[in-house]
């Protein structure tokens, strides 16, 4: 079976860094995007970052230049760097892959999440102001 499993989360401070780490198993996802969401309480899944099979990336405005993807082939895992975390910022992370990286992209324009391949079970990340 398919199992993306996410790890890192935790109780923070505003300012300070998380890194979370997503492991992917019963299958390879070498030619997949890989990338994160995240659903605050009562929201929708808002998209986060993406990384395509060479290293493209994509964020989302809210967490440009803070949050950096990153992805090791060789332990078919993705991580996401969390710095200068904002309170705004809590939320539970996903871990998600699929076979286009315009499944991810297309959610900042309206699109919904139905397209996504793969999920994790999801991390919580909570910072206190």
């Amino acid at each position: 079976q398919v199992q993306l499993v996410e790890s890192g989360g935790g109780l923070v401070q505003a300012e300070d860094s998380l890194r979370l780490s997503c492991a992917a198993s019963g299958r390879t996802f070498g030619s997949y995007a890989m990338g994160w969401f995240r659903q605050a309480p009562g929201k929708e899944h808002e998209f986060v970052a993406v990384i395509n099979w060479s290293g493209r990336s994509y964020y989302a405005d809210s967490v440009k230049g803070r949050f950096t993807i990153s992805r090791d082939n060789a332990k078919n895992t993705v991580y996401l760097q969390m710095n200068s975390l904002k309170a705004e910022d809590t939320a539970v992370y996903y871990c998600a892959a699929d076979r286009l990286y315009s499944d991810f992209t297309s959610t900042v324009l309206g699109g919904g999440t139905d397209e996504i391949d793969y999920w994790g079970q999801g991390t919580q990340v909570t910072v206190s102001s």
